[in-house]
């Protein structure tokens, strides 16, 4: 779920549908799954058009793309206090074939924008992968730099699937909750079209105390899974204006390719009741930014090309980690406990909603906005500083 903004225009990366090699037992019929969308004819015009809202400034020279600062600054991280970094908790990286260059990747970005780096722990619960993909490499990055960017206390585990098969994907699922990872938050950038049995998958992202994160998908008022289950927080898009010169968010609307919708399948959770008007799990739970028009600084070394430089990504993607990111600040807090994050946070909502989310009431992804909750935004964007206190 990743759009990628390279050099002076906007292209989004091509999408590919494979079928998923399904291990015994696992998702049947196989999935089509999806990375790495392309809306079509809306490719280079989804979101906000490009006349009407000009490419935000980094504050440092390495591309066009917002900086930590700019994201910190328009989500409220940068008012947590330094305690709640994300110190003592751990955020898994859930993600296929995985980077070379993780690492010295990750280096590059820290240097640039003058963030201590960190030390990456990889996992390949089911062995190395025996080919790349830079796609795959992409979406990699991205989480990595930017989870360590808005948490940078915390540990990431890069936990690597050998491939982009439901069995692969689902087994590093639940290796990054092992005794060996010991993750406190999963951050997952993928998924797939919602299917029947979807529900008996649902103990995959139940583990105690865990929070899981995925991203809602790239394709406009469609409804993917495994955002769509009733165990994860759904995070969907949004177009983001931040004047880095005021420091003020000057606008944000939702994007048109944030996917989003209600379950055909999963029954609305208790936690929606009072916002969501379908009978099925609505998604997202909240939103973020992902117009890849207003999208977020990444240094990348390609590797099937070994050429190393700036990107500005979008998708959904780009709020997976960040909001993973978020929750590992609370938990550093001592303010997450084994209570899931989804009925707290609308729990919140039900009491004092403007305290935690800024609401968005402009632009649709096919589904409108309105005041309040809706299936376009969900919740709204989160105020970092106050989520981050919401008690256990």
């Amino acid at each position: 779920m990743l759009l990628v903004a390279g050099g002076l225009g906007l292209h989004a990366e091509q999408e590919t549908y494979g079928e998923i090699v399904n291990a015994p037992g696992e998702i049947s019929p196989p999935l089509k799954w999806k990375y790495g969308y392309k809306d079509g004819d809306r490719n280079n015009t989804i979101g906000s058009l490009r006349g009407n809202n000009p490419a935000p400034a980094a504050l440092a020279p390495p591309s066009t793309g917002y900086g930590p600062s700019h994201i910190a600054a328009a989500y409220g991280f940068n008012k947590i206090s330094f305690t709640g970094d994300g110190r003592g908790e751990t955020i898994a990286i859930v993600v296929a074939y995985g980077s070379p260059n993780i690492q010295n990747d990750l280096n590059s970005f820290c240097s640039a924008y003058g963030i201590p780096t960190t030390t990456v722990s990889i996992y390949y619960p089911q062995g190395r992968p025996n080919v790349g993909n830079t796609g795959w490499a992409q979406e990699t990055t991205l989480d990595v730099e930017w989870a360590h960017a808005m948490a940078p206390g915390a540990k990431i585990a890069l936990v690597v699937a050998k491939d982009a098969s439901s069995g692969s994907l689902l087994t590093a699922v639940s290796y990054a909750t092992s005794t060996t990872v010991k993750a406190g938050v999963v951050s997952m950038s993928w998924g797939a079209g919602e299917f029947s049995t979807e529900k008996n998958y649902d103990s995959y992202f139940a583990k105690s105390g865990v929070s899981y994160v995925a991203a809602s998908g790239d394709v406009g008022g469609v409804t993917d899974w495994p955002a769509v289950s009733a165990n994860v927080t759904a995070v969907g898009g949004t177009s983001l204006a931040y004047d880095s010169v005021s420091g003020t968010v000057t606008s944000e609307t939702a994007w048109s390719g944030g996917g989003g919708g209600p379950s055909t399948y999963v029954q609305i959770p208790s936690y929606q009741v009072g916002f969501n008007i379908n009978s099925g799990r609505g998604t997202p739970d909240l939103s973020y930014v992902a117009d890849p028009y207003t999208g977020c600084s990444v240094y990348f070394t390609d590797p099937s090309t070994k050429a190393s430089g700036w990107y500005v990504f979008g998708g959904t993607s780009v709020g997976a980690p960040q909001v993973s990111a978020l929750l590992a600040r609370r938990a550093s807090l001592g303010n997450a406990g084994i209570t899931q994050f989804n009925a707290k946070a609308y729990s919140a909502a039900k009491t004092s909603y403007a305290t935690y989310f800024r609401d968005i009431t402009a632009g649709s992804n096919g589904y409108p906005t309105i005041v309040g909750y809706d299936m376009a935004t969900g919740l709204g964007s989160p105020n970092a500083a106050q989520i981050v206190l919401i008690t256990k």
